[in-house]
Order: C-alpha cells, then structure tokens, then sequence
C-alpha cells in the first residue's frame, strides 16, 4: 500500500470534475483527479465504435451549454485545441409532409421557418424570445451560475421590469403544450418547440416542461448548437491540458473506493489498489448514491445520508451509432443542414411517445433524438463517409433481452419514415442499451443521461433542498457532479461550484 499527500483529490473527470480540479490548481493547489475509466471524460468521450476511421461521440455530442458555460469562456481552451465547430441549423423538426421548421442562430432566420409553418408562428416566436434575448448575458449569468444565481437573477429582473419578470416566470412554470399551443398555429411549430422538451425527462405535460423547451432554443440563438472539432473527445482533452498546465494530475484507470474522514473532517480517499491519498479537500463528481457508498452513512450521518438516498433518476436511455456511406437522406431540405435532428413529426406523437415511457412502455414509434455531426465537422470519417447517430429514452427496469431486438429496429424505421433510403447506407452499427451506458459510465444509472429527474421539486433542489447543495455533511467533502444546481449538460458549472465554496471554507480554515 502506497500513502501520498495532495492538497485536494477530484473523484471523476468529468466536465464538472476537471473544471473543479482546474479551479482549485488555478488557486495554487496541488490537485490530483482520479479516474475509474480508461479516458478522461466522464460523459464527454469519443471512440471508434463501428468502423476505423470513423469517431463518434460515445454519450454526449451537442454541446450548447458548453459554448455559453461562462466557466469555459474563463480558460484558454483553444489554446489546448478545442475548436466549436457551428451547423448551418442547429435544430430541425422533420414533419410528414417533407417540411421541417429549423433552429438557427439568427433569430429572425428561425422566425421565417417558423412562418413557412404557417404566417404568423414567427411573430409568436419573437414576441416570446425577443424580450429575454436582449437580456442575453443576465438570462446566461442566471441560468448557468452556482446556486443561489442571486446576481444574475437581480440583472435579469432589471432588465425585463415587473411585468417581464412575472411573465417570464409564468412561462417557466407552465407546460410546455400549452406554451406551444398559445405561441403557435401549426402543429409543426408546436413539435419543433415541444421537441426540445424532450432532452430532459419530463413530460409536455408537466408544471415547469415550458422552460425546459424554451431554455434550450434560447441557447441556440445566444450560443449555437455546436460540437468540438473532431469529436466530444477534444473538449475533454482540452480540459486535461489546461489542468496538466497549471500542474494538476488526472490518472485513470484508478477507481476510488473509499473516503476517509475523521472527527467529521475529509481526510482523503482509499482506490482499488489500496493506496491512499490524503487531502483536506476532496470533491465528488459522482452520483448521490455513489457519494453514500464511498463516504458511508456513519460519517455522513443517518438524516443526510437518507436525503441522499431519496434522490430520484430519470427514465433509462437506449443509443445507436450507425456508420453510413453517405448523409441521411432526408426528405426536408432543412434536416439536410442540422446538426440535430428531433425525429417523431407532429406534436401528439410526440406526446404519446412520452406517455407510454411514463407508463413503462415501449413505443414502437419512438421519439428519437438525433444528430449528424460530420454534415459540419467532415473529419469525423473518412471522406464521402458520415456518421450519425440517435437515442431515446425509455422505462427503467426493462428486461432488454426481450425487448432489445425489435426496438432497436423500431428506432431505424422511426428514421427511415422521415428519410427513405436511410437504411440503404448503413456501414455498421453499434447499440448501447441502458445496461451499456452504465458500465461505461456509472454515473448514468441504467442510462439517464441527465444524472436525475428534472421534475420540478428536483430541478431546483439538487440533490436536497439546501443553500449550499455542493456541501456535505463532512467538513472539505463537497458534491460536484450534474446532481447539484444547475444539473446536468456540459458546462462545468457545478464543479467550479463546489471548488470555489470549498476555497472559501479553506481560507477560512486558514488552508
């Protein structure tokens, strides 16, 4: 057994566990990342899963949080090679009539989508965006800042007035299907908003599924859909660059089994091999449960620990990656463009696709989340080739040995109904079921992709209910992961979260 010392150990590389470890090393600490994976990346990885030569992205791929993270723009990560690589349409919406409204960047290019839908949507979408787009950077401050977003929220109020505030506040709280329904005429135009609903776990239905949607097109027109040149690899990799630069150390391959703590202080962590690490501060990105079975419910006490426990996980996540001989054949020019696809057509499709989920189901026309990054980013295979790929969520708890087969081929033919001839250039597949996703990544238990329900109550309190929710019950032990405010996506958010209120509590301590 090997002892070490370091000023701080980060369980996990993720995006929040390195931009955790990236702030604590710019404070002049010295800090070391240890990994259970082969890579660095956490959810944030790419590999060769089909055919040589063609990468794809093994979780996530579109990163519009990412582009507006105020915690990226503050490194110099082009310096270590991330490039953002924008398509000429962020989002498309194929519908059955070879149609598709599109997302771009430029707000009034999406409101002349939106009109092609029918005269009229696009005036609907600019009186929605228009007045919190001119608050751009107090609506980014607010929704991508630790919490309590107090500054942020204080700008934003300012700038949108009494009336803006609370209409702004009642278009959070509502469900998306009647924001859509109240916004728009056409059932395209209603898809193409409720669609983005779809990238979290709750329903169109739901008390708090508006914001979901809007936040989301909202980021398209301040921030662009992009993807990293060459695949999700490459932010992870210019995370660890910056990180090596200022001295920090990221080991793989290291699985941490343990934290110590004594007299209710951290005290560092146990890995796999029976090594140690001391430190005065460790940060978890990892799951609430995880974080329980590493610290143990003796240290972290009884009424904390079961807090921890309550905390719930979204539906599980089903992925395919093709490897194709040429672009998806979309009938609707504007899918040709996208860099991501929502595919299901009109709005109660949508609708029922969801329902059944909740209701433990399979739909055998799912809603499919997909996305065509060499449309933008050739690079990724080799040249004339493309690669796509799509996901869906699904019911936790399935039996896939069952279920795997005919829904796999179900996903396919959701595709092919908006794009015949689709199938025809498929190379080589490769399908991750929730079971998969897991074992690659614990932290997406049984595949959600989200690290937990965004349901209301826990889109807000993550992981409990609490002014500091990156605190734990023992002193220099924080959580950092997507369960804690502002959830998941890539943007670091967290992470640097939880290393800036550890270096307040340490200098207090006199660290």
């Amino acid at each position: 057994m090997t002892v070490e010392r370091a000023d701080a150990v980060v369980i996990g590389s993720g995006p929040n566990g390195l931009a955790a470890a990236i702030t604590l090393a710019e404070a002049g600490r010295d800090v070391v990342v240890l990994e259970l994976a082969e890579q660095p990346g956490g959810a944030v990885r790419s590999g060769e899963l089909t055919e040589p030569g063609f990468v794809h992205d093994l979780f996530s791929s579109v990163h519009p949080a990412g582009s507006a993270s105020p915690v990226f723009a503050r490194w110099p990560l082009a310096e270590h090679g991330l490039e953002w690589v924008h398509p000429e349409a962020a989002m498309a919406h194929p519908m059955p009539d070879g149609t598709a409204p599109a997302l771009y960047r430029d707000l009034d290019a999406t409101a002349a989508s939106l009109d092609a839908q029918h005269p009229g949507d696009g005036a609907g979408w600019r009186d929605l965006a228009g007045p919190l787009m001119e608050q751009w950077p107090a609506l980014r401050r607010t929704l991508l800042s630790g919490w309590v977003p107090v500054r942020g929220g204080l700008r934003l109020a300012a700038g949108l007035g009494l009336d803006g505030v609370l209409e702004f506040a009642r278009t959070a709280l509502m469900p998306a299907w009647e924001l859509a329904g109240e916004t728009f005429a056409s059932p395209g135009s209603r898809a193409w908003l409720l669609g983005s609903v779809h990238h979290a776990d709750i329903g169109s239905d739901d008390a708090g599924s508006g914001l979901a949607g809007l936040y989301l097109q909202l980021l398209a027109h301040g921030a662009g859909w992009p993807s990293p040149r060459g695949g999700a690899q490459s932010l992870s990799d210019a995370l660890v660059s910056y990180l090596r630069s200022l001295g920090g150390q990221v080991r793989t391959r290291t699985p941490v089994v343990g934290i110590v703590s004594r007299g209710g202080r951290v005290a560092g962590v146990r890995t796999a091999d029976g090594s140690r690490v001391r430190a005065d501060v460790v940060i978890a990105d990892t799951t609430p449960h995880a974080l329980v079975d590493l610290a143990g419910e003796e240290a972290l006490g009884a009424a904390y620990a079961r807090r921890l426990r309550r905390y719930r996980y979204g539906p599980g996540t089903v992925k395919l990656d093709w490897a194709l001989d040429g672009p998806i054949p979309w009938t609707a020019p504007e899918a040709r463009s996208a860099g991501t696809i929502h595919v299901a057509g009109p709005p109660e499709a949508i609708r029922s696709a969801s329902l059944m989920v909740k209701d433990g189901q399979l739909p055998r026309e799912p809603f499919l989340l997909a996305g065509q990054q060499t449309v933008a980013d050739p690079t990724r295979a080799p040249e004339g080739k493309h690669t796509a790929w799509a996901y869906t969520r699904v019911p936790r708890g399935l039996d896939w040995s069952q279920e795997g087969g005919w829904f796999l081929e179900a996903m396919e033919e959701q595709i092919e109904r908006f794009a015949p001839g689709f199938r025809d250039r498929i190379r080589a597949r490769h399908a991750m079921l929730p079971a998969d996703l897991e074992a690659r990544n614990p932290n997406l238990s049984e595949g959600d992709v989200g690290d937990g329900t965004y349901a209301l109550d826990q889109l807000v309190f993550r992981p409990v209910p609490t002014l500091a929710p990156y605190r734990t019950t023992i002193a220099g032990l924080m959580l950092g992961s997507a369960a804690t405010f502002p959830g998941g996506a890539v943007h670091g958010v967290n992470g640097r979260a939880a290393a800036r209120l550890a270096l307040a509590e340490a200098r207090v301590r006199g660290w």
